[in-house]
């Protein structure tokens, strides 16, 4: 091990990283720029872009996003998932409960509410491969709902949040992405330019990734106040929509992790877990019990299949590749996109914690809650649509998806006041990811100061703004496709950066295993002798 990879610098006073800060900045606001001034021009440039990528790097995205898979479990199961994230006299800085509070609510967002109906309807009339609108397209629609929302995109976070972590706690290395290049490319390097690139585009990724989230929160929470009010959709309420939601999580972040974040992700499970527990009790409800074991089933057994599935032997290869561009590969690039912010606010909150109990915890609290919303909301509106004859469901699916799970509620009792329960859910969920994501923003434009210290509130309070304008701009222009594709596009040069993050990883791992191996060794041997 090299001595510089063992130096430890005193912390110093939190301040603005210009570099990254500026830079950043300047990127996010010409391509807004760009996409409001000439959203036509800029959406069908993207648009081949996408098209490319999907028909060119397909086959890489696959690939990468099993290896992070492989990895990140291969690190639980060795002697490494014994090492902590911290020094062995660090105890965990939350208890296990608060922790599993915020690891579930940190991935899961408001999106589960938008897609949760709404993508299993799609692929039911929609599917890559066979027929469309038949029982085995109903039933393959459900298996990649859950390959989307499954274990490979919550091992992303979990490489991400051990990369940061085990380099801040051990090594006393800032909380920021440019420190698991530590091991790779030396201190002089991460302190300058490769680390200010890799922040600056850590960022970059972010704001995306935080953008898309408010444009789908506003767009779900607007559908819901239409739908319970009967109000007709205009840009004035989606616009009061947006502040209202902003300001909200703005407030949020400034009241920082210990505060704000943990208070709003226990509110999360309570109003979440209800809300599911209603619909699977007042639905069929033994169809559902019998749905989510068969869509478990048809998970484990095809998920090293549609790991690689590209649907190279299928009869329209461009309807397939068209599919798998709008849906597997915008879900990879939109995890990777996210990877920034919530596997750093995972690394915030894990201190004290070993490598088994990250992977295991970031992999299993979320994902089992995950995929039986998924599989109870999805079934739910496949047997409306498929045995009861709602044919407006699922034409809203596929032209609003927004409002596709209200529409799903009004076949249940009490709907209105479900409806209304449901709004509310929504908000909350788009508040986690939101201000957890501006406290990130705000950590990665600094440098200084310990790993446990928060940037100023000034700067979290910027990025809350500046998000929200991007947004504004974006849907008001007609052009919030675009940067949905932009996500996609982003998602490719991060996921490079996400390999190296293994490399890094695995090297400092194993160097420091030798050499506790090597203390343990002449310890020994002192005692003997």
């Amino acid at each position: 091990m090299s001595s510089a990879f063992l130096i430890k610098t005193p912390p110093q006073k939190v301040t603005v990283n210009g570099w990254v800060f500026y830079t950043s900045t300047a990127l996010i606001l010409l391509l807004t720029a760009i996409l409001i001034i000439a959203p036509q021009e800029a959406g069908r440039l993207l648009g081949i872009a996408q098209a490319w990528l999907s028909r060119s790097f397909g086959w890489y995205y696959m690939v990468v996003i099993a290896a992070y898979l492989v990895f990140v479990v291969g690190l639980a199961f060795s002697s490494y998932g014994k090492l902590k994230l911290g020094s062995k006299a660090d105890t965990p800085d939350f208890s296990y409960g608060a922790w599993a509070g915020m690891l579930f609510s940190s991935g899961i967002g408001i999106s589960l509410l938008y897609f949760g109906a709404s993508e299993p309807l799609d692929h039911y009339f929609n599917p890559p491969e066979g027929v469309a609108g038949s029982q085995m397209a109903a039933r393959q629609a459900v298996q990649l709902t859950f390959l989307h929302w499954g274990l490979h995109g919550w091992a992303i976070y979990a490489l991400v949040g051990l990369a940061v972590a085990y380099f801040a706690y051990r090594h006393n290395q800032p909380l920021a992405l440019r420190s698991a290049l530590y091991p790779l490319v030396g201190e002089r390097w991460v302190k300058g330019a490769a680390g200010h690139a890799v922040d600056g585009f850590g960022m970059f990724v972010t704001l995306l990734g935080l953008v898309t989230n408010l444009g789908i929160g506003s767009l779900q929470v607007a559908s819901g106040l239409e739908n319970l009010f009967g109000m007709e959709h205009s840009n004035t309420n989606l616009l009061i929509v947006i502040i209202v939601m902003s300001t909200v999580a703005t407030i949020a972040a400034v009241s920082g992790v210990e505060n704000g974040i943990r208070r709003l992700s226990n509110l999360n499970i309570v109003l979440f877990s209800g809300l599911l527990i209603f619909v699977l009790l007042f639905g069929p409800t033994l169809h559902l019990l019998n749905g989510f074991v068969q869509n478990i089933g048809d998970y484990l057994n095809g998920v090293i299949l549609k790991t690689f599935d590209l649907y190279v032997y299928v009869d329209d290869g461009a309807k397939s590749d068209r599919w798998l561009g709008l849906w597997t590969l915008f879900y990879w690039a939109w995890w990777i996109s996210w990877a920034p912010f919530v596997g750093m606010f995972i690394a915030r909150i894990s201190r004290g914690r070993t490598v088994r109990e990250l992977v295991a915890g970031v992999l299993l609290i979320p994902l089992g809650f995950t995929l039986a919303w998924l599989s109870i909301f999805g079934n739910s509106a496949l047997d409306l649509v498929m045995n009861q004859g709602a044919v407006e469901l699922g034409k809203t699916a596929l032209t609003q998806p927004s409002m596709s799970i209200y529409q799903l509620l009004e076949y249940y009792p009490a709907s209105k006041v479900v409806i209304g329960v449901s709004i509310f859910v929504g908000f909350v969920l788009f508040l986690t990811p939101a201000d957890s994501g501006a406290v990130m923003m705000a950590n990665l434009s600094c440098k200084g100061g310990s790993v446990d210290e928060d940037a100023p509130h000034w700067l979290r309070i910027f990025w809350s703004v500046a998000i929200t304008l991007v947004t504004i701009g974006l849907l008001f222009a007609g052009n919030f496709e675009a940067m949905q594709t932009m996500v996609v596009l982003a998602g490719l040069p991060f996921s490079a950066v996400l390999v190296f993050f293994m490399f890094g990883l695995h090297k400092a791992m194993r160097q420091d295993v030798q050499a506790e191996q090597e203390r343990a060794e002449l310890v020994a041997l002192r005692v003997y002798s």
